[in-house]
């Protein structure tokens, strides 16, 4: 018996070729030809940058619009606060470090900053920590919200961080310049900065947005100003242009301009006639304006 060197096909002795082929006995099998190189005149294909993806069909060019990651229907997608900052002008000098529980790192020296107490991490000797009046007493008494807050004055060093893992980050605001703050976000700000709070508009908004009753307010009185705000998870901001509308999910919308306007959207969720029907709700933001936006949803206790 023998195997063909070509098919494999099991032969008799006598056979002097295969069976099943023809290739004859004791014969070798011939080296493929190799195959023929590409015409010289091909475009070739470049490797995308790295985050992009490659070219639908493998042909180079621009994405289609409806499809560019970096593209959301409205406009541009939300885009990652820096993690990291050293900020050396200013009002207060500062610096924000850590990936997990960021810490903010300040300078004092002419400028005093106002911060939650139990957000002090560490501080020279030399800064002295007092209380500071905050302007309104009695409409904040009415509604329930402190008084007093604490007060940091220079000169020295000074560190605060929240427990939670999250994203520490600085809003600048110059003259004429508001910002709007859900509550137990606020870190830290400088001394020319106003604190009050505004009444969340809307009984849906009330009921069913997760905001509570009132939003954390901050104006400039003289000069630039710094509020240091923290997020759960990491903190991206969008830019809404002109009734530029952007749906986030209850608990994940940090601060906005004055200007973005805030709304409660319920829509209905049915599963089947005999089933139970649920609902997803949604806080509906219009620009023009920015909004901040938080990776992690964290149940937050409110002032309602």
């Amino acid at each position: 018996m023998w195997m063909c060197d070509r098919c494999q096909e099991i032969n008799d002795d006598k056979a002097d070729n295969c069976a099943k082929c023809g290739w004859p006995k004791g014969g070798v099998a011939p080296t493929p030809p190799s195959p023929p190189p590409p015409p010289t005149n091909q475009p070739s294909i470049p490797n995308p940058p790295f985050g992009v993806p490659p070219p639908i069909g493998g042909m180079p060019g621009a994405l289609p619009s409806d499809l560019d990651p970096n593209q959301a229907p409205g406009g541009q997608a939300p885009r990652l606060l820096d993690t990291s900052v050293d900020h050396g002008g200013g009002p207060v000098p500062y610096r924000i470090e850590g990936q997990i529980v960021p810490v903010l790192h300040l300078s004092l020296s002419n400028m005093p900053v106002y911060f939650e107490h139990y957000v002090l991490l560490w501080k020279s000797p030399s800064v002295n920590i007092g209380i500071k009046a905050l302007q309104g007493a009695g409409r904040r008494l009415l509604a329930g919200l402190p008084i007093f807050i604490t007060q940091a004055v220079g000169p020295g060093e000074i560190a605060f961080s929240r427990d939670g893992a999250g994203h520490v980050f600085a809003i600048h605001l110059q003259p004429g310049e508001e910002l709007d703050v859900r509550e137990h976000q606020f870190l830290a700000a400088t001394d020319n900065v106003d604190y009050s709070y505004q009444w969340v508009k809307g009984i849906s908004n009330i009921l069913f947005s997760g905001t509570g009753l009132f939003i954390d307010h901050f104006r400039p009185m003289a000069g630039e100003g710094v509020v240091w705000l923290h997020g759960y998870g990491n903190v991206f901001e969008k830019v809404l242009g002109p009734m530029e509308i952007l749906d986030v999910e209850p608990g994940g919308w940090v601060y906005k301009d004055p200007t973005v306007q805030m709304d409660t959207v319920v829509q209905p969720l049915s599963t089947g006639l005999f089933a139970s029907s649920q609902q997803l709700v949604f806080n509906r933001f219009t620009g023009p304006g920015r909004i901040g936006i938080q990776s992690m949803y964290v149940h937050l206790q409110t002032s309602n």
